[in-house]
This record gives C-alpha cells, sequence and structure tokens, in this order.
C-alpha cells in the first residue's frame, strides 16, 4: 500500500486478529473484536473491515461462530449490523447510551447490545434536559439501571434473538440491581468483593433475578417507541445524553487507534527489512 496510512490501518486489523485468535484458542465461548471508531459512520468501510478480520481468523482456524465484531452503534454502524447478521456475521453492537440505540440495535438482529451503565448515571449526575434521564430520575430511577431494565424489557416483549451487556459497572449493587441479564462486564475488583463477602451462603448463592422475560409482559412502551426505526427517527429519539457520550466515546476509542499506530510506526518495518 502507498499510503502510510492504509499501511497502519493494516498492521492494526492483523494484530487485532493475531491477538484474537490467540485468546480463541485460550477461552470457551466468542471472541469480541473491536472494529476501528473511525469507521463509525461508514457502514461498508465496517462491512469490508469485518470481512478481511473474518479472512485472517480463517487463516488462523477460528471459525466465525466462535467470533463477535464489536462495531458502534451509529446508524451506520446499525446498518452493517444488520447486513452483516443477514450473512450470519455475529455482531455486537456498544456505544448505546439511549433506548433507541438500543431498540434500533435489536431490530437489525444484533447479537450483542452492550450499554454502559455507570457513564450514563455520570452524565445524570452532572447534566440535566435529557427527556429519558429526566424521565428515570422523577421516578426515582438509577438512569443507567433504568435503561437496561427498559431495554431488556422490550426484547423479551418483541422476541427479538439480541443478548443485552452491561457494562461500566461501579459497584457490586449494580451486579444484584442487574442479576438475570446476559452478560455483565464487571471489573475485577468488583469480582474480588463479591468474592470476600462475608455472607451467609444460603445468602450468598440464594439471590432472585432482578430481570427475567416475564418483564417484557408487565412494561409499557408508547407508540413511538414501538416504531419500525429509521436513521430520522434514531436521530430524533437520541437526546443529549446519548450524542455527547456517543462522541466522547469515539473519540476516545480513535486516540487509542492512533496511538497504537504511532507505535507500530516505530517498529515497523524493522531495520533489516
Amino acid at each position: 500500500m502507498e499510503k502510510p496510512e492504509d499501511r497502519m490501518s493494516c498492521f492494526l486489523t492483523k494484530a487485532l486478529a493475531n491477538v484474537g485468535a490467540e485468546m480463541a484458542h485460550l477461552v470457551p465461548g466468542r471472541v469480541s473484536t473491536e472494529i476501528d471508531a473511525q469507521l463509525a459512520y461508514d457502514t461498508h468501510g465496517i462491512i469490508q473491515r469485518v470481512h478481511e478480520l473474518l479472512k485472517l481468523y480463517s487463516d488462523h482456524d477460528v471459525l466465525s461462530e466462535r467470533l463477535l465484531f464489536k462495531i458502534p452503534a451509529t446508524w451506520q454502524g446499525i446498518e452493517a449490523s444488520r447486513l452483516l447478521e443477514s450473512e450470519g456475521i455475529q455482531t455486537h453492537l456498544t456505544f448505546v447510551y439511549s433506548f433507541a440505540q438500543a431498540a434500533a440495535a435489536a431490530q437489525a438482529g444484533a447479537s450483542v447490545v452492550q450499554i454502559f451503565v455507570g457513564r450514563v448515571r455520570d452524565w445524570a449526575r452532572t447534566h440535566s434536559g435529557d427527556p429519558e434521564i429526566d424521565e428515570a430520575l422523577k421516578k426515582g430511577e438509577d438512569a443507567g439501571l433504568a435503561l437496561v431494565k427498559k431495554v431488556y424489557a422490550y426484547i423479551h416483549k418483541n422476541g427479538y434473538k439480541t443478548k443485552l451487556m452491561a457494562a461500566a459497572i461501579r459497584n457490586k449493587q449494580d451486579v444484584f440491581s442487574l442479576l438475570g441479564i446476559d452478560y455483565i462486564i464487571a471489573p475485577l475488583k468488583i469480582l474480588q468483593s463479591l468474592e470476600e463477602s462475608v455472607t451467609d451462603t444460603d445468602v450468598k448463592y440464594g439471590y432472585v433475578p432482578r430481570l427475567t422475560p416475564a418483564l417484557g409482559k408487565t412494561y409499557n412502551f408508547t407508540e413511538e417507541e414501538l416504531v419500525k426505526w429509521d436513521q430520522l427517527s434514531l436521530a430524533a429519539a437520541m437526546g443529549p445524553a446519548a450524542e455527547e457520550l456517543l462522541a466522547s466515546g469515539l473519540e476516545g476509542y480513535v486516540n487509542q487507534a492512533r496511538r497504537v499506530e504511532e507505535l507500530f510506526g516505530k517498529i515497523w518495518p524493522p531495520p533489516n527489512v
């Protein structure tokens, strides 16, 4: 490739597949590989990158059913997810901070939708003016946990295949509040505090799930929330919290990718090549 930035992108893609393949051979279940956040608004670019990664994984004898591809939940990312899932490729939608994003991703058939509970809560503590968050606070609910509960109910009410993942967990009470969800990403210190907690064994292992499929039968949604989501309705429904958090999240991941590319620029090609 003639352009240095294209070469760096190629190196990063291959490095991701190399590391992901090592993980796939070490652990059961699926490995999630992040798609470059610089492609967040490029549906074709996302799909092309996923196919490149699939080819590289195939060279390492890692089958597609062992893989998830982590895509930002922009409209273009959601569309890429829909098209990839139609090919049987599993996608993992991230940077989800609003009901509209999650609902659109579920309608698109995303395999996993990831909500950042703590980031939504942090925004709610220092801002106001987001209708979705203001409604949760008015009810005395935690904004991040309320979003997870609502999305979980929506998925089960409509029978979507999507699994729900909670991330940005801040404390062990968050874990208890999310029992029943499909996946939780919890920091090591929280897992250690759960393990070390002094509790009667019957109590420690006797917690009742807070989220169950029955929630979908009792949760009431507005007509606007049950629409077939498209680019215009998604843009109109995303409040300031989702817009700000999505933008800052993408910026952070783009900067991380650039730092890795700078590292590759220093170590490649080796002096003897």
